[in-house]
């Protein structure tokens, strides 16, 4: 019998996509050709609001670029984190998450945390482990649970 864990339940995937509307992307690239920037660009285009989170860039896809989750969320209302970062580096950030009230975690495809997976849903966060936010919104979206931009 297949193993379902709760980083893969629909439902966590659905409310994290539904209800959680700023998205910071922590290890947003500024290159166009980068999975992060063409995922962040289709959230915006979705009507996302899209916080790029990267120390080494200063504006991204038109937003203004913050060094820490941490700076950015004394600015902005963080909704949900969304990582592209590797995975030995996650704890510091569900950490951050969980500090300023973020709603969900979301960790990139090949992205995964179980220890901090863990931490953030006793904190009580949505948690989404290796999937993609873009894959994930048009597979909602063409079974009519998320609406068309």
């Amino acid at each position: 019998m297949p193993h379902t864990s709760p980083d893969t339940d629909t439902q966590a995937i659905l409310h994290s996509l539904r209800d959680c509307r700023t998205i910071a992307v922590v290890g947003l690239s500024p290159k166009a050709h980068r999975d992060s920037h063409h995922v962040a660009e289709y959230l915006q285009q979705q009507g996302y609001r899209i916080v790029p989170v990267n120390p080494q860039a200063t504006e991204i896809l038109g937003e203004r670029c913050w060094p820490s989750l941490t700076e950015a969320a004394q600015h902005e209302r963080i909704d949900m984190v969304d990582v592209f970062r590797n995975s030995a580096d996650v704890p510091p950030i569900a950490d951050e998450a969980i500090a300023i009230g973020a709603r969900a975690l979301w960790l990139q495809l090949g992205v995964r945390h179980d220890e901090a997976a863990a931490r953030a849903r006793a904190a009580g966060l949505l948690v989404v482990q290796e999937r993609c936010t873009l894959v994930e919104h048009r597979r909602l979206q063409a079974a009519g649970q998320l609406p068309d931009a």
